[in-house]
């Protein structure tokens, strides 16, 4: 049924340039004196070794770098003066050598200079939230940080600030205004003054700017600000080539994995503390009978080590912090309900996230005709575990089910799909065509090699029709892409994809472990090795995959694509790989062209795309502070945006349905029952998905036509689809 062998090559390649590079590596002699030598020195010699189109690292590099990390450090270019660039500069061509084997000085330099600005912003920010704000003046603030400069003294900056603040303030103030508006005359409300209100939004502010300068003071150290320099130095490479502390490097994986090793609760931030949200039954929280909803999260320990203060930590890092290795102990220091403050000891488990995985259903289309879905938000593997969960096997046993329900085609939905594995995307793509070419790979010494579907059995060969928008990148593209080359069906979504058409593999950073460890202490990169290239010659890279079917979308405007990074490599094309086309009895070009139809006189299509262009233009992230003017920008926005996600939903909803035993899985949780039937009722609702219908059955009607004229006796759909 599904059994396919690729890859072998390029996990021999990818071996090779790993011993190459490594075993070259160890020539160098004195391992750097310090961690940060050490950490940057590796990086350096791996970056130039083994990276798919290494940069020199010179001083054009150095500079590069240089003011990229001043905005990596002060995004909002609010802590920093002038005056401390300046002081910095005479470590603006010297960080090649840091690099390549100097000693690491800029980074301590700098964090000097920031820590004493972090303690002077708190003070001035204090101050200026001690007064009212006047909401009738005419002024503007400025909140895109690329159309600023650091302040040129201690006065521009006050102001910044002055504004930036009364911005936020304006927001809590325009907010409570609007809901005393509402409630005005109901029993039991109790209306305040516009000064009780102005007061009232500036102390919400301030509960705000506390937390973020507690984060600045005690979460966001010297290591924090470390490892944001190694990262800006792989990410001037490319944007793929990513620096993960050890820490990070195992959220990552069990990100990929659809599965993790934690306690079973939820968190979230309230007031400025971290809570317990949820606990799931049966999970190790739930077992020790002493972690309730509404915990307040005071520290996290290691077991017997000394235990993190969360104070300033943001909910994301504290889950980082709880979750770790099955067996291990986490002890949690909690303050209850009732003011106690409690240690409990609780024993990590595996926690599977299971709503990640491939699900599908059965959508009513044109006449008897009945459609299957299949939506896979992730290409993902469980490397670790040989029985753990794989897309592109769980993606063929969706349409096993499927075809036991005789569908009559099929939509693979790879909206927001970041991509994954490859191994996966090889094996899926090889379930819908005859043997043959799918990718091809580049390593940096020019050598392609091609990744095939080597079982000539086809797993589904009817209709197939494939969503995507901006977010569908890498594996996502490759599945697009092979689809679009063979002509095994349309493709329909964004202008085009996201646009990585890039190789990226972890590499362990300590020597003595090389390739064979990529979660060393030292950390690990996520390092661009290969660059995809489609059968058909060109890359996926910048470009991504332009739709057959082009639908109106709210981010076509936004800057959110490969293309959108200045650092990102560029396109090119490789000789084409022998492919042979798919002999439908349908034509893509004729279905593409009737729907591109539908979409171009559809009035809910146009209006998205009418209104999507008229938010980009007021995007510009300068707003006035005029309350007056703030409020009626905000409800035209307001309403543009609601008027957008009406026009999603259909007027008239799809019929969708359950396959069998799908809902019973979800019997003895009531929550994820809920959640399932609420991404049941989304789909009814959604305008793409129809469209995508709508060109499946063209398709069948296409077919039939076919298989008439040939005596084949065909599917249920007797007329095309109306133009």
């Amino acid at each position: 049924m599904f059994n396919k062998r690729s890859l072998p090559v390029l996990v021999i390649l990818l071996s090779a340039a790993l011993f190459i590079g490594f075993r070259s590596m160890g020539t160098i002699s004195n391992d750097p004196p310090g961690k940060y030598e050490k950490i940057l020195h590796n990086v350096g010699d791996i970056l130039a070794q083994v990276h798919y189109s290494p940069r020199k690292v010179n001083d054009e590099f150095s500079k590069e770098v240089f003011n990229k990390y001043l905005t990596v450090v002060d995004a909002e270019k609010n802590i920093f003066l002038q005056t401390d660039i300046q002081s910095l500069r005479k470590y603006e061509l010297k960080l090649d050598d840091e690099i390549n084997g100097g000693p690491v000085e800029f980074v301590p330099a700098l964090s000097l200079i920031y820590k004493n600005r972090v303690l002077e912003t708190e003070v001035l920010a204090k101050e200026i939230l001690a007064k009212p704000f006047d909401f009738n003046l005419e002024e503007v603030v400025v909140l895109d940080a690329e159309k600023l400069e650091f302040p040129k003294n201690a006065e521009e900056k006050k102001e910044r600030w002055r504004k930036r603040l009364k911005y936020l303030a304006l927001e809590r103030y325009s907010d409570q205004l609007e809901n005393q508006e509402k409630n005005r005359g109901k029993k039991d409300f109790v209306a305040k003054t516009n000064q009780e209100i102005e007061k009232d939004a500036r102390e919400n502010v301030q509960k705000v700017i506390n937390r973020m300068f507690e984060r600045l003071k005690l979460k966001y150290n010297d290591d924090e600000r470390f490892n944001q320099y190694v990262n800006t130095v792989t990410n001037t490479m490319d944007p793929h080539t990513t620096f993960f502390p050890p820490r990070d490097k195992r959220y990552f994986d069990e990100q990929m994995s659809g599965r993790f090793f934690g306690i079973g609760a939820s968190l979230r931030m309230e007031d400025g503390n971290i809570k317990i949200a949820s606990v799931i039954t049966g999970s190790p929280a739930w077992k020790t009978g002493q972690v309730t909803v509404g915990d307040i999260v005071l520290k996290v320990g290691q077991g017997a080590a000394e235990p993190t203060d969360l104070a300033g930590y943001e909910t994301e890092d504290a889950v980082k912090i709880i979750r770790g290795s099955k067996g291990t102990e986490v002890r949690m220091t909690l303050r209850k309900a009732d003011g106690s403050i409690k240690v409990v000891p609780i024993i990590r488990d595996e926690i599977v996230q299971d709503e990640t995985f491939a699900r599908s259903v059965v959508v009513a289309g044109e006449g008897n005709s009945k459609i299957g879905y299949i939506m896979l938000p992730e290409f993902y593997a469980d490397f670790d575990n040989p029985r753990g969960a794989r897309s592109a096997v769980d993606v063929a046993r969706e349409v096993i089910k499927l075809k036991e329900q005789k569908v009559d085609g099929i939509v693979i939905d790879l909206r927001n799909n970041g991509g994954g594995s490859l191994y996966d995307v090889v094996q899926m793509a090889g379930l819908f065509i005859e043997d043959g070419p799918i990718v091809q790979v580049k390593d940096r010494d020019g050598n392609p090699s091609v990744l095939k579907d080597r079982d000539k059995s086809v797993l589904y060969d009817g209709p197939l029709a494939v969503m995507v928008n901006e977010f569908s990148a890498s594996a996502s593209e490759i599945f697009a892409a092979a689809i679009q080359d063979y002509r095994r069906g349309v493709v329909l979504g964004s202008t085009s994809t996201y646009g990585k058409g890039t190789v990226q593999r972890n590499i362990g950073l300590d020597k003595e472990s090389g390739m064979f460890s990529s979660n060393s202490e030292l950390g690990t990169i996520k390092l661009t090795l290969q660059k995809f290239y489609r059968i058909n010659g060109g890359s996926t890279q910048l470009k991504g995959v332009s739709s057959d079917v082009v639908l109106p979308d709210v981010l076509e405007k936004s800057k959110v694509r490969e293309k959108d990074d200045p650092d990102a490599l560029p396109w090119d094309e490789i000789k084409q790989s022998p492919y042979t086309t798919w002999q439908a009895p349908y034509d893509i070009a004729t279905v593409s062209s009737n729907s591109q139809k539908r979409v171009n006189n559809n009035s809910a299509f146009n209006q998205i795309k009418s209104s999507t262009d008229w938010l980009a233009e007021q995007n510009d992230k300068v707003y006035s502070l005029n309350l007056n003017k703030f409020r009626d920008e905000k409800k035209k926005i307001s309403a543009t945006v609601k008027q957008i996600e009406a026009l999603y939903k259909l007027p008239k909803e799809l019929s969708v349905e359950s396959l069998p035993g799908d809902e019973a899985k979800f019997a003895s949780d009531p929550d994820k029952l809920s959640r399932y039937k609420q991404w049941k009722k989304s789909l009814s609702n959604d305008i793409y998905l129809d469209e995508a219908i709508n060109s499946v059955n063209d398709m069948i009607y296409q077919q039939n036509l076919a298989f008439k004229k040939s005596g084949i006796k065909g599917g249920s759909l007797e007329k095309p689809v109306e133009q």
